[in-house]
């Protein structure tokens, strides 16, 4: 088995592997010391009203009565007073899930069996959240984490913790499927999780001590091409964290759901596992799902880090799969060249590190994090040969109408022709269309931005030489703005353009009065 099959689902199947023996095998630990604040937890248990769930009947065909909207149970990390209370454990964590979508009636999906086994070892283990703690006062940015394929909302608890340790509110639910439990490897399963994502956006801007102008989401494996999806359609997403995403490897899924990195702008980290060969790539990754514009490559107007680990496989960057005794019986087969299972553990720790100054940087706004970013791994005390990273700024202006206002916004009005001109010089295929640009004259001209409204018209008459409409409308404004020599020119040269334009006649017939 490939390591692309953890890529998709980061589901363990079971395959007839040596499985590494116990005593030579590190108990997963987080190193990451903690940050300044105590970590609280609260589980909330809610629906998404606008969406069904589960089959309409049972499996006797009979209707199911009762709720069927989407559950979501949602899990709340966030910086808390100190508490004398004992922390969460991983079998508290576990015991979540007997209740993640049946609420109320216990039920443990038979999907997790395989889970229980292999976290036997670690249910123990005590994490740092306490359940329920007195939150501290104070505002925080919000981190929206989404789980790889159909997993649940902890399998990345300590990332979670840590990042709530350090001032940050993280918000997660786990990755179900479109209808039922299981994800599914399609379209359909991208855009249920990218849904769930704005759900919990929309629900983290209104919890007490959020900033909610500052908001990220970070998104492990599948959930590392869902939270591509979801900030491609939501505007309240700032930044995002891709953990080894399938944003890299599924580009023809990218492609077909209608998004555009090439138009993205907010900020990008991306972590890769080790090195992913040509030879692989064709072999592995050949199907129609793979094929497509590199997201990565595309994503030049927005910055981009990118951080190569180079001895962790795509399983490592989950901290509960790190301590699923299952995952390493596949260790032989999907490890990088003679990095041991002892490389995960720091690894682990380095992509935490990252995250947090990439989002100080983002969220925080944090010029020192930002500088942190830029230096290289050995420069920021990592060991060497162990990973690499790759800074990209932003450049240049994505090509869409928008984006062309929001560049006029910046430069000013009186600069519109000449910021037409930049974007037009990088893509020539660039085109605004005259209804968009004259409605926008016309907001203008509603919203008594006589000056504005001149500038924006003046521009379409310019691309549209042609069309008496724009000459009408540039007129109108004129008139309005009291320039009433201006006003009757372009008027004259509407009528040029269509002798019956009876509202070019009507306002050319009262100026000639006045």
């Amino acid at each position: 088995m490939f390591r692309s099959t953890y890529i998709l689902c980061g589901i363990i199947a079971a395959i007839s592997c040596t499985p590494v023996q116990a005593e030579d095998a590190p108990h997963f630990r987080f190193t990451e010391p903690q940050g300044s604040y105590t970590v609280g937890l609260k589980v909330v248990e809610q629906f998404d009203a606008s969406r069904t769930w589960g089959p309409p009947a049972d499996i006797l065909g009979k209707p199911i009565d009762g709720e069927r909207a989407r559950p979501l149970q949602t899990l709340i990390w966030y910086p808390a007073e100190k508490s004398s209370a004992s922390p969460m454990s991983v079998g508290d964590y576990f015991k979540l899930l007997e209740t993640e979508t049946s609420f109320s009636k216990p039920h443990l999906w038979e999907g997790w069996n395989d889970w229980k086994t292999g976290l036997a070892a670690s249910m123990a283990d005590q994490l740092w959240s306490v359940r329920d703690a007195k939150p501290v006062a104070g505002h925080f940015p919000i981190v929206i984490y989404a789980p790889s394929f159909g997993n649940m909302a902890w399998e990345n608890v300590d990332l979670c913790e840590y990042l709530a340790s350090h001032g940050y509110i993280v918000v997660a639910t786990g990755a179900l499927g479109a209808v039922d439990r299981p994800m599914t490897s399609d379209l359909a399963g991208i855009l249920a999780q990218a849904r769930d994502i704005s759900f919990l956006v929309g629900y983290a801007q209104h919890l007490p001590n959020v900033d909610s102008a500052d908001l990220a989401v970070a998104g492990f494996s599948w959930g590392g091409i869902a939270n591509l999806f979801a900030a491609a359609q939501d505007s309240r997403i700032k930044a995002l964290v891709a953990l080894d995403g399938s944003m890299r490897y599924y580009p023809g899924l990218v492609k077909d759901g209608g998004v555009h990195p090439e138009q993205m702008t907010i900020p990008l980290l991306f972590f890769t596992e080790g090195e992913l060969t040509l030879e692989d790539q064709a072999q592995y990754l050949s199907g129609p799902q793979n094929q497509g514009p590199s997201v990565l490559n595309a994503w030049t107007h927005g910055d981009l880090v990118i951080t190569r680990m180079l001895g962790m496989t795509h399983t490592e960057y989950s901290s509960m799969y790190q301590r699923n005794e299952n995952t390493w019986k596949h260790f032989d087969v999907d490890k990088k060249a003679d990095y041991g299972r002892d490389q995960g553990i720091p690894g682990y720790a380095w992509m935490a590190r990252y995250t947090l100054n990439y989002l100080n940087a983002c969220l925080k706004h944090d010029p020192t994090a930002k500088d942190w970013l830029k230096k290289t791994p050995a420069e920021n005390g990592a060991p060497q040969h162990f990973f690499s990273v790759s800074y990209r700024e932003a450049s240049g202006i994505p090509q869409t109408f928008d984006n062309f206002r929001l560049e006029v916004g910046k430069r000013g009005f009186d600069q519109i022709k000449n910021v037409y001109a930049d974007l037009h010089k990088e893509n020539p295929d660039f085109k605004l269309e005259q209804g968009a640009i004259d409605t926008w004259g016309y907001e203008l001209m509603l919203g008594d931005h006589l000056p504005e409204s001149i500038d924006v018209l003046e521009l379409n008459a310019q691309l549209y030489p042609d069309s008496g409409g724009v000459y009408q409308s540039l007129g109108t404004a004129y008139a309005k703005a009291g320039k009433k020599d201006q006003a009757i020119q372009n008027f004259n040269k509407a009528l040029e353009k269509n002798p019956n334009d009876a509202e070019s006649k009507r306002q050319l017939e009262e100026l000639q009065k006045q």
